[in-house]
């Protein structure tokens, strides 16, 4: 074990120390930045991978810097297998392409003689990855649920659809009002944090008996798609 400690095999040898603290650096500065975007995200598509990936992706890019050690010929390589990769393959998850990234530098260490820098990111990568599965990391509760319907009666008389909202839900915002120059009415749509999600179907038969309300529908939002 002691050539496997004291340094890789290569050009210029990682020390242990510097790999380590530059590795966990990386980390603890991604897991920043993905919480600045979770507290700062505003739109209505929220994906709680891309914030996942978003702190994995700084160790991932500082591995791949230990194991170039400004080598040219590292660099290359690194661009043949990533264009490779990217031709045969249409990856449509942030998280998915993290992992393909990760296993594609661990590799390029352990070709490359730098067997201790593979190993410790090897392992750092695994134990973030365990983490961010385990405590469901950028996971947001701010509204479990999407309301579309159709109202036919003239905005002003909404209060009487607020008092209902605000009976079943903690937190609701109109996200998007569209007017048909063809029709009457107004198509609106809701994002709200539910009491109790389990009764969703009884607001939705509570909305379908309030006049003026039709085309009423309810979509539950899932941990692969969250808003």
């Amino acid at each position: 074990m002691e050539w496997f400690l004291n340094a890789d095999f290569s050009t210029s040898p990682t020390p242990l120390h510097l790999t380590a603290l530059g590795l966990l650096l990386s980390f603890l500065c991604g897991h920043l930045v993905a919480w600045v975007y979770m507290m700062t995200h505003t739109g209505l598509s929220y994906s709680r991978t891309f914030v996942q990936s978003l702190m994995i992706m700084p160790v991932i890019v500082a591995l791949v810097m230990m194991v170039l050690s400004n080598n040219i010929v590292y660099a290359f390589g690194l661009m043949a297998v990533f264009a490779i990769v990217r031709f045969r393959n249409i990856l449509r998850d942030t998280l998915d392409t993290t992992y393909i990234l990760g296993v594609i530098v661990i590799g390029m260490g352990c070709g490359t003689y730098k067997f201790l820098t593979a190993t410790i990111g090897c392992l750092l990568i695994c134990g973030i990855l365990i983490y961010v599965w385990l405590t469901g990391f950028g996971s947001r509760q701010r509204y479990d649920m999407i309301l579309n319907m159709h109202w036919s009666r003239d905005l002003n008389q909404i209060p009487e659809l607020d008092i209902l909202l605000r009976r079943h839900a903690l937190r609701y915002v109109c996200a998007s009002q569209r007017t048909h120059q063809t029709q009457t009415g107004t198509d609106l749509s809701y994002r709200l944090l539910l009491r109790n999600p389990d009764r969703m179907h009884d607001l939705l038969d509570e909305l379908k008996g309030i006049e003026g309300a039709s085309r009423v529908t309810g979509l539950r939002s899932e941990e692969e798609s969250e808003v």
